[in-house]
């Protein structure tokens, strides 16, 4: 199907929310977090869809209001809507939400969105408030820290599309809209073929809705301003692939460093051999316990209970967002570290043996050097 020409589309109620996620500790303590927020109103959400009970949610996100803004984008003064949801599993998540005019062209609006591409006062904004953020609920932080590495998603959200004479359009014509300059940013028109394979992640429930899903954006055309179900199941599958991602990074920098100091506590001396690598097994032990304990809490908090519209959606961003290569890369560097520790022990435990067996053997020689020399 040829994309729509689209200075013949008009969108109402247009926006874009850009999200920010970062890791903030290994958990938060979410009732503790609700106390120290208690002023702003804080809310624990789930899905309000009635097919929404089909995700399981053991400890619901906080969500809280953090204000208002005024953002240029171009020569326009645009409101923003700040807000934050914060998750069990140390993620805390910021949202910009940017509103658009409130009726454009659909190329007008495709333009804002590319205007807000990596706008550089949307990074100044969430990290004012992320540090104010942090600072209010730093009590209900387990271990807190903020990780270099973050997420970033845009979510272009439009209430209404409609043709220049005023007919809105159906789900099949919502298909037919020229998506490619706002979600790939790319600015030469690309190949039926590069169409299909770059955006196979669509979605329609009722004839008039539309969600698209990419690596960095996704569009979700809802006439019900109230619904936010997609996104929030799109923000929850970024906090868990920021999670899969900090702990992978984590778990590549730890290797190296252990193999270093394998082959420091090899060459140190030590009066007892068998204890040379007790710091180093405990470590182990302790990387291992942590990161397997965080990974089942961050891909159980979230469960799918049946093939449902909502659950599709979640599932297939997952899928797009490699959830399980990062699991899988996870779980081959934890069973690297259980090896290094199994070996590591089975070394201490041989030295302990010789030990052992050097010190029976002293003690039978100076029996019997005491019994040799006794008069």
């Amino acid at each position: 199907m040829e994309p729509i020409d689209g200075t013949l589309v008009m969108v109402e109620t247009g926006a874009a929310i850009a999200y920010r996620l970062f890791d903030v500790g290994y958990a938060i303590d979410l009732d503790r977090a609700l106390d120290l927020l208690a002023t702003s109103g804080p809310e624990r959400v789930r899905p309000v869809r009635g097919e929404g009970q089909a995700l399981q949610i053991a400890n619901p996100p906080i969500t809280v209001m953090l204000g208002g803004e005024s953002l240029m984008v171009a020569t326009h003064a645009h409101d923003v809507e700040l807000s934050a949801r914060i998750f069990d599993f140390g993620v805390v998540s910021l949202r910009v939400k940017v509103r658009a005019a409130p009726t454009c062209r659909w190329d007008e609006f495709t333009r804002f969105g590319q205007q807000l591409h990596q706008h550089p006062a949307i990074t100044g904004i969430v990290q004012h408030h992320l540090r104010l953020l942090t600072g209010r609920i730093a009590p209900a932080v387990e271990r807190p820290t903020i990780a270099a590495l973050h997420e970033d998603y845009t979510v272009f959200r439009v209430a209404h599309v409609r043709g220049t004479d005023g007919v809105p359009l159906d789900a099949e014509a919502l298909a037919a809209l020229d998506v490619v300059p706002l979600l790939l940013n790319e600015t030469r028109p690309l190949s039926a073929d590069a169409r299909r394979e770059l955006l196979p992640h669509r979605f329609s429930y009722y004839g008039d809705d539309l969600a698209i899903l990419t690596w960095d954006n996704a569009l979700v055309v809802e006439p019900g301003e109230q619904d936010t179900d997609l996104q929030y199941i799109l923000e929850f599958a970024n906090a868990q692939l920021l999670e899969l991602r900090y702990y992978d990074a984590l778990l590549d920098a730890e290797l190296p460093r252990l193999y270093d100091d394998i082959e420091a506590a090899r060459a140190r001396q030590a009066v007892f051999p068998g204890r040379r690598f007790a710091a180093l097994l405990q470590r182990l032990q302790a990387q291992v316990a942590d990161s397997t304990e965080l990974v089942e809490r961050v891909e159980n908090a979230l469960k799918v209970t049946d093939d449902v519209y909502l659950a599709r959606v979640y599932s297939a961003a997952l899928e797009l967002f490699r959830g399980r290569t990062w699991r899988a890369g996870i779980d081959r560097k934890l069973a690297i570290l259980r090896e290094t520790y199994a070996m590591l022990n089975g070394e201490a435990q041989s030295a302990r043996s010789e030990t052992l067996e050097i010190a029976i053997v002293l003690l039978i020689v100076v029996e019997l050097v005491v019994g040799l020399t006794r008069p």
